[in-house]
């Protein structure tokens, strides 16, 4: 099995760049969704997909993977992802039922992540695949709601595409509930260990 490259201490690389690049184009992502200029919010979104990839590639072949890439590039992700949804939910381009579901998980997770670091529980930063199943679903949700506003297709295609996304988000929220209740138990059992010891 391939081994994964080794993490570096320099935070100035290639992926981080672009990745931050990918953060301050959120917000203008967001102002063409609110004006309706969905062509140009089109692009964005498109081109944020592709970096996307692209760091990771070079983040994963040319040795640049590192812990401050490890946090960037899901908040990244989160960023869009959930503007997304907050906006074509209130404009009635996607379900609302399915915006909740998708912001709803992320604060969920969010809200974990804090209460398990509350209790000095070591958290990883690594995607289940379920996880990364649900982020692809979500992302072309997405792209087929600005689509339809671009290039009008029957509806059902769109909704189709929410109930499968709607399933992995929601397994995957389950996931992580699990995986911290987890972390937790483990934490407790070594905390009452130390204490006895």
């Amino acid at each position: 099995m391939e081994q994964e490259p080794p993490y570096i201490n320099s935070r100035l690389t290639v992926p981080n760049v672009i990745t931050m690049i990918r953060i301050l184009a959120t917000p203008l992502f967001v102002i063409f969704l609110l004006q309706g200029v969905y062509d140009r919010a089109m692009i964005i979104f498109v081109l944020a997909g592709l970096s996307d990839l692209i760091d990771g590639y070079i983040a994963r072949n040319f040795k640049q993977k590192s812990p401050l890439g490890a946090h960037l590039d899901p908040l990244a992700d989160k960023l869009l992802i959930t503007s997304s949804f907050l906006v074509l939910g209130y404009f009635h381009k996607v379900p609302a039922w399915l915006a909740i579901i998708v912001i709803s998980r992320d604060i969920v997770i969010v809200g974990g992540i804090i209460a398990l670091k509350l209790f000095d529980v070591t958290v990883r930063i690594e995607p289940a695949r379920v996880s990364k199943w649900a982020t692809a679903f979500q992302i072309f949700t997405v792209f087929l709601a600005i689509l339809g506003e671009l290039w009008p297709y029957p509806r059902w295609v769109l909704v189709g595409c929410g109930w499968v996304t709607a399933y992995f988000t929601v397994a995957s929220g389950i996931h992580y509930l699990m995986r911290g209740l987890r972390l937790l138990n483990e934490h407790g059992k070594k905390t009452a260990d130390l204490g006895q010891s």
